[in-house]
């Protein structure tokens, strides 16, 4: 399947044919649209030329495209949540166990090529908590937790020189000084605590960050905008990880911006 997928102009078609009833003309366009997007969630060609006959069994071709679109982005936003929790808790084979499941019932290519990425992503996360090693494809916070749980199971670090690169950068990240950290990765323990550092920063970082959001869209949506940038002024009092701080000062920013006009 080549090219980029774009839903939107079915999605649209769909809203004003499904949901607000409006009759579905048969255009050159709307059967090139219907086609296309049949194709792209694995309906056959010949069930959709059959239902391109007529407005009636065209309407019905177009639930079912919504209804693929839909199901299967739920399924892989729920297989996504999934795996994602048991990576956090070490369980990669768990995590794998998500996406295989995924494809044993998803027919939609787009969908199915994603999930095999992820499988991908996890195998080679499976080999760096099996060597220790790290792989410079892989996102750098997921492989802090695996290397993590491999220090809560006795497996020191492995202080190779991409290692020291690796932690050196995470801890940067993580708004820990170059000197703290060069001297960390002096010896495997201290280098342990310095990972253990990393990752408690990281996670309570993003934690406070979700609720700090959360309380802040509370009060703006109530009216009340100086609450709202309070929220983001008491997280950048104690926030220390940088991508954390500018995710506040950038809605902080925002608060203060002009609404859009009407």
């Amino acid at each position: 399947m080549g090219g980029k997928i774009d839903w939107d102009p079915i999605r649209v078609l769909a809203q004003r044919v499904l949901d607000q009833s409006e009759p579905l003309e048969l255009t050159d366009e709307a059967r090139t649209l219907l086609r296309r997007s049949a194709r792209e969630v694995a309906i056959p060609a010949q069930d959709a030329a059959k239902a391109l006959r007529s407005p009636s069994s065209a309407k019905v071709l177009l639930r079912q495209i919504r209804r693929r679109i839909q199901d299967g982005a739920r399924r892989l936003a729920v297989a996504e949540d999934c795996a994602s929790r048991r990576e956090d808790a070490g369980d990669l084979n768990g995590a794998r166990e998500q996406f295989e499941q995924l494809l044993a019932v998803e027919v939609v290519p787009l969908y199915r090529k994603q999930a095999r990425n992820m499988l991908a992503s996890i195998a080679r996360l499976q080999k760096v908590a099996k060597t220790g090693r790290v792989d410079p494809k892989l996102p750098a916070l997921s492989q802090l937790t695996i290397l993590l749980h491999r220090l809560d199971q006795s497996e020191p670090l492995k202080l190779t020189e991409g290692m020291r690169s690796f932690l050196r950068r995470a801890a940067a990240e993580a708004g820990i000084s170059k000197a703290e950290a060069q001297a960390a990765l002096s010896n495997p323990r201290s280098a342990g605590a310095l990972l253990r550092e990393i990752v408690g920063r990281r996670q309570r970082g993003s934690r406070r960050l979700g609720r700090a959001l959360l309380r802040m869209m509370d009060l703006r949506d109530a009216g009340d905008l100086e609450g709202a940038r309070q929220q983001m002024r008491d997280l950048l009092a104690v926030e220390v990880v940088p991508v954390y701080r500018q995710a506040a000062e950038e809605n902080l920013a925002g608060l203060d911006e002009p609404p859009p006009a009407p």
